[in-house]
């Protein structure tokens, strides 16, 4: 005859839909209480819903002997059930040495990362852990306390896309009196009971104040808190998905964002959540190591891109760069060949319809040759006076490329040619953006640049008939 308390967890998993017969479940159990009765209630309902049960054990090696004796102890555990065991271990205070990372953190990754391999495997189809509604609301606390926003009050998901958490709904003094009615013992962790943890002050000290002094039902409050915040930040985050494949580009790695179509979202207030999501979702894509992005790093960017100069740099965790490459923002690999090397690139142009357009992939921009009848047009062109070309004077090859160490420059108006790299420090433009500062030359010679003047033997003048103007756009 089922327990009480197991009949309330199937009619939980059936609600949820957890689980479906046949399905191999990993249970990870640690030898702590928590994760021994989650073992022993889906012992007692794998016949109702039609599992096969395994044992997951990962030894952190964190606690000398303690650590040894916890896995043999799940091992006995197994065995006393039938059930196979699959154990992972793992120095994880090297590891968290070796990354400078949290060692709370490292031991958490670590686990996770040996679930998700047994699922990738085949070994199980999903690992059942034992987080209950008390460490739901010690998240939801922790996360609070340390600054968080929505998606951080979603604090522990029922789901992921290797794990299950069947317990969320349960109190962790229900499990113990499970336990002790099927007399059963578990493992107690020293380090759980270390209050200069802000988790276990946590559990220790400031739940136990609120339930007594404040409101009895904290846990559940918090717990339904999780569950409304996690609805709506699902909500939001499938609108900044969508955003986001429409405004961003991929290219081998790196990630184009204008910063128009960035600020259009953050500027409207009924849209005011999604640019901090985009930016979110473009650095978890291009995260290459461990590394948290905070509420913090996301203002900085958002910074950026409202008022950051060109060829800005911010470096984020996880290994990434943004930078502000003019009306873009750029996300890419922190040292990447890319970040450390010019851009290169020519495109000949072939100059022969009253329109041309030449797609500029390498800086996420189409420059448009538009010929106009300069007399005719004059009055509306003269604030475009400077920069336009005589076609009559121009010659072929006509090349767009990037400008190259040893380009001489005379913008109309100069008495004579100078270096362009002085030309391009005069601009005070950062090296990142001089490096693909784009140029038009006609028959080797530099008669166009952005930014200035068209170069004085190739400008419009009173004896101009037919003008070019060079526009540029975003791709």
């Amino acid at each position: 005859m089922l327990s009480k308390l197991a009949r309330n967890l199937l009619r939980h998993l059936a609600s949820g839909k957890f689980l479906r017969p046949g399905q191999r479940v990993g249970v990870a159990v640690s030898g702590g209480a928590d994760s021994v009765a989650l073992l022993r209630l889906l012992v007692e309902l794998r016949g109702e819903l039609g599992i096969v049960l395994s044992v997951v054990h990962f030894n952190h090696k964190l606690r000398g002997k303690a650590s040894g004796s916890d896995e043999k102890f799940v091992a006995a555990l197994a065995e006393k059930f039938g059930l196979p065991v699959h154990i992972g271990r793992a120095d994880v205070a090297a590891k968290s040495r070796r990354e400078k990372s949290n060692l709370e953190d490292a031991a958490r990754r670590a686990r996770y990362d040996f679930f998700s391999r047994l699922v990738e495997q085949g070994i199980v189809d999903c690992v059942a852990t034992a987080h209950t509604a008390d460490d739901q609301a010690e998240t939801v606390l922790s996360h609070i306390l340390r600054g968080t926003g929505l998606a951080g009050l979603g604090a522990i998901h029922p789901r992921t896309p290797h794990a299950i958490r069947p317990l969320l709904t349960v109190r962790r003094a229900q499990l113990r009196a499970y336990l002790r009615s099927r007399k059963q013992t578990w493992r107690e962790d020293a380090t759980n009971q270390d209050v200069s943890r802000l988790r276990a002050r946590i559990r220790k000290k400031l739940l136990p104040l609120l339930e007594k002094q404040f409101q009895p039902k904290i846990v559940e409050h918090l717990a339904t808190l999780a569950d409304l915040a996690r609805e709506d930040e699902a909500t939001l985050a499938g609108f900044a998905a969508r955003r986001c494949s429409e405004i961003a580009s991929y290219e081998n790695q790196i990630v184009r964002i204008p910063i128009e179509a960035l600020l259009a979202q953050h500027d409207d207030r009924a849209f005011a959540a999604l640019a901090p999501r985009i930016i979110r979702l473009l650095a978890e894509k291009m995260r290459r190591r461990p590394g948290q992005l905070t509420a913090d790093h996301v203002y900085q960017v958002l910074n950026l891109a409202r008022s950051g100069e060109p060829g800005k740099l911010l470096q984020l965790p996880g290994g990434i760069e943004v930078r502000r490459e003019r009306a873009t923002l750029l996300f890419l690999p922190a040292g990447s060949a890319r970040a450390q090397s010019p851009l290169q690139f020519s495109y000949p142009i072939d100059f022969v319809a009253p329109e041309t357009r030449v797609s500029i992939p390498e800086l996420g921009c189409v420059f448009r040759l538009r010929v106009i009848d300069w007399p005719s047009s004059r009055r509306d062109t003269i604030g475009e006076s400077r920069s336009t070309l005589d076609r009559d004077r121009l010659r072929q090859p006509l090349v767009l490329r990037n400008w190259q160490p040893g380009d001489r420059f005379q913008p109309a108006g100069r008495a004579d040619a100078r270096k362009f790299k002085r030309l391009l420090s005069e601009l005070h433009l950062s090296s990142w953006e001089r490096a693909g500062w784009p140029v038009l030359t006609s028959g080797g010679v530099l008669a166009w640049a952005r930014g200035f003047p068209a170069a004085a033997p190739f400008a419009a003048d009173e004896s101009t008939r037919t003008g070019i103007v060079i526009s540029e756009e975003q791709l």
